[in-house]
C-alpha cells in the first residue's frame, strides 16, 4: 500500500503566504481565480508528482472564484484538505471541489466587508489617526502592524480551522456530509445575493407617464419665503408637513414599477445575467452588453 501523502505545515503555510496575493489577478471573467490557484500550487507540487495530474488540478483551481480576499483562507482550508484525500484515492471528484468552494464563498463572502472594511480598519484607522495628529509618529505604525497582524493571524488560523474541518468532512464521503454541507452552503450564498441584488443593483427608467398640477397650498411658493435664514426654516417645515418641492408632480414608470414591486427591474436583470450565464455566454460579453445597453438607455432617455 502506497504511503499517504499529507500536506504540511511548511506546506500549508506557503499556501496561506500565497493567498496574500489573491487579488493579484483579478479579471472581470474569472475574478480570483488566477490568485487561488496560485495560491494552490505548493499543494499542488505536493500531492500530485505526475505532470498531467498537475496540469488537471491546476485546471480546476481555473474556475471561477470570487470572495473577500481574507474569507478565502478557510475556503483555501476545506479544499487543501479536499485535494490531499484525493491525492490519496478517496473518491472526491472535480464537482465536489467546486461546489465546496462555490458553496462557501458565497455566504462567507457577506461576513468579510463588515467585519474588516467596515469595523476593524475604521477602529485601527481612527487610533492611528488620533496619535499622528497630535505628532505621535506610532500612529501609523501601529495601524500598520496592527492591522497586519490581525489580517493574517486571521488568515492562517482560519485556512488551518478549514483544512482540519475538511478532513474531517472528507471522512464520511459515503454518507454523503459532503454533499448536504454543499447543498446547505450554496442555499445560504443564494439567499446572500438575493439580498445584495437591492442593494447592488440599480435601473431607474426615465419616461415620464404623467405631470399633474398641486393646488394652492400642497406645494412649496420658493418666492414667497423670506430671505435668509428665516426663509430655510420655513422650507424645511413645509418640507416636514408633507408639502412639494414644486407645484407640479411628476410620476414616471420607475414611480409606477417601484409601487408595484419594489426592486422588479434589478431582480430581472440579476435573472437575465444568470439564464446567459446557465446558457454558456461569456461574462465579459454580458458585461459589454450591459454597457451598451445601459448607454443607449440613457442616450433615447429611457435609463
Amino acid at each position: 500500500m502506497a504511503e499517504k501523502i499529507t500536506l504540511t505545515k511548511k506546506d500549508r503555510l506557503a499556501v496561506a503566504w500565497r493567498s496574500t496575493f489573491i487579488q493579484g489577478s483579478w479579471n472581470y471573467e474569472r475574478m480570483q481565480n488566477g490568485g487561488w490557484a496560485y495560491s494552490m500550487i505548493p499543494a499542488i507540487k505536493k500531492l500530485y508528482t505526475n505532470k498531467e495530474d498537475q496540469k488537471a488540478a491546476l485546471k480546476r483551481h481555473l474556475e471561477f472564484f470570487n470572495t473577500h480576499p481574507y474569507i478565502a483562507s478557510p475556503i483555501l482550508g476545506v479544499t487543501l484538505a479536499l485535494e490531499e484525500e484525493r491525492a490519496n484515492g478517496a473518491p472526491v471528484d472535480d464537482v465536489a471541489i467546486q461546489g465546496v468552494k462555490v458553496g462557501m464563498m458565497g455566504p462567507l463572502a457577506g461576513v468579510g466587508d463588515p467585519v474588516f472594511w467596515f469595523t476593524v480598519r475604521p477602529m485601527l484607522g481612527a487610533l492611528g489617526a488620533s496619535l499622528a495628529m497630535g505628532g505621535n509618529i506610532l500612529g501609523p505604525i501601529i495601524f500598520f502592524v496592527a492591522w497586519n497582524l490581525i489580517r493574517w493571524g486571521f488568515m492562517w488560523y482560519t485556512q488551518e480551522f478549514g483544512y482540519k474541518a475538511g478532513s474531517k468532512i472528507t471522512e464520511d464521503l459515503s454518507g454523503g456530509l459532503l454533499q448536504d454541507i454543499t447543498k446547505g452552503a450554496s442555499i445560504l450564498g443564494m439567499f446572500v445575493l438575493a439580498a445584495l441584488v437591492q442593494r447592488w443593483v440599480s435601473i431607474s427608467f426615465k419616461p415620464v407617464v404623467s405631470r399633474v398640477q398641486l393646488d394652492d397650498g400642497a406645494f412649496i411658493k420658493w418666492d414667497e419665503l423670506p430671505n435668509g435664514g428665516e426663509g430655510i426654516r420655513q422650507a424645511f417645515e413645509q418640507v416636514n408637513s408633507g408639502m412639494a418641492l414644486s407645484g407640479t408632480k411628476v410620476t414616471t414608470l420607475q414611480n409606477n414599477l417601484d409601487q408595484l414591486i419594489p426592486g422588479l427591474a434589478a431582480l430581472a436583470l440579476t435573472m437575465l445575467c444568470m439564464f446567459l450565464l446557465k446558457k454558456k455566454v461569456s461574462p465579459i460579453v454580458i458585461i459589454l452588453g450591459l454597457f451598451v445597453v445601459g448607454i443607449g438607455g440613457h442616450l433615447i432617455g429611457l435609463l
